[in-house]
């Protein structure tokens, strides 16, 4: 059985606004030296899937630069390979609807007809860029065809708290034999144990070349409403539930929690630890990192590259970060090239890339709403 993936980089346009106004969401840094798309890409190579589109949309820049030939992830191949799919050349033209994005997840697939039309695999797994996770897809696809069904939907079970729902998240219910019985958009009011979707979704080709045609014929624009909805009884849905740590990255306060996270040694085991599913990303030969004297670092990831003479506390350091002397750093996420001179104080904060703090400043933020600042500042 040969599966083909796709990653709907496009989809989450206007999340996240403060890291994405210069870069697509899904190429967002993440964990001292990943973009936030590895995740993904690295899953579906892991499940030997060698044949890969990618839907983007305006500000891609950056993730063309990340992938490159995707040679990083042995994807660069005569045959197959990594095929980046933009909006006007994927069949899906923004203009002729006078919009500028893609306004729901439907219109995002409907972007990679066209792929699908061409795909000779006989499975396709979908994955939206921002969700962070080692998955198995080999075993889920499996799981999908031993079940028979039309589409199969990947959900976790999670207690949920006050604030911690997006409002595109969907709830999901499940009958004893994981056929779908409920799919909903989540409100505010849904609290406690609930079966959120994770936006990971396998089919086959046929059937989503099909239900997108069908569905352009129709003249349909919300996936929910306009596809499921009306099959809910008449196709197989099957929820498939994932048990391992994953995030879905929507907000500044979601980066962050999400992010800290990492400092905890089992969310790193389960991330980046599993034999046979590395994470992979691409390669940037640095030198090591250098601790001057006088320098103390604890319960922090720190990346090669940089240079350390002040105090790094609960922190992520991108590479090529640079904290002066007398500096302390605490429970801050410095991107990659940051730089601070001497006797400055970070508490709560997120500095993007290449961004300049001088001597003596001190700025603050909370978990609930880290000071951020944008790429290439000087403060």
């Amino acid at each position: 059985m040969s599966i083909a993936g796709l990653i709907l980089s496009n989809l989450n346009r206007g999340k996240l606004p403060e890291m994405t106004r210069r870069r697509i969401l899904s190429s967002v840094p993440f964990g001292c030296r990943y973009r936030l798309i590895d995740f993904p890409l690295s899953n579906m190579v892991n499940a030997g899937i060698t044949n890969i589109g990618i839907a983007t949309d305006f500000n891609y820049k950056s993730l063309l630069d990340h992938i490159g030939t995707g040679k990083d992830w042995d994807l660069a191949r005569r045959s197959g390979g990594i095929r980046m799919l933009p909006p006007l050349i994927s069949g899906y033209d923004p203009l002729t609807t006078h919009q500028s994005t893609f306004p729901t997840r439907l219109a995002a697939m409907m972007s990679t007809l066209d792929f699908v039309r061409h795909c000779s695999e006989d499975v396709i797994v979908l994955c939206d860029g921002n969700v962070i996770c080692n998955m198995d897809l080999k075993k889920l696809v499996d799981e999908h065809l031993t079940k028979d069904a039309d589409i199969t939907f990947v959900a976790q079970k999670m207690n949920i708290t006050e604030g911690m729902l997006d409002h595109d998240d969907v709830l999901v219910e499940s009958d004893e034999n994981g056929r779908l019985t409920s799919y909903a958009r989540a409100l505010p009011s849904d609290l406690g144990e609930r079966n959120v979707m994770i936006n990971v979704i396998v089919m086959k080709t046929t059937f989503m070349r099909n239900m997108l045609e069908n569905a352009a014929a129709h003249g349909a624009s919300s996936f929910d409403i306009d596809v499921l909805r009306p099959n809910l009884n008449r196709w197989k849905l099957h929820v498939s539930y994932f048990e391992g740590w994953c995030a879905q990255i929507n907000s500044m306060e979601t980066y962050f929690k999400r992010s800290m996270q990492l400092l905890e040694s089992g969310v790193r085991a389960d991330l980046f630890q599993q034999e046979g599913f590395p994470i992979l990303t691409k390669v940037r030969n640095s030198a090591p990192t250098k601790y001057m004297p006088g320098s103390k670092v604890t319960g922090s990831l720190i990346a090669d590259g940089c240079v350390i003479e002040g105090t790094v506390e609960n922190s992520i350091l991108f590479r090529g970060v640079h904290v002066g002397r007398g500096t302390v750093i605490r429970n801050s996420i410095l991107l990659q090239d940051t730089y601070t001179g001497n006797n400055v104080t970070l508490q709560g904060v997120i500095a993007d890339k290449n961004v300049t703090i001088r001597d003596g400043r001190t700025l603050a933020g909370y978990e609930t709403m880290p000071f951020y600042i944008e790429k290439g500042a000087i403060v």
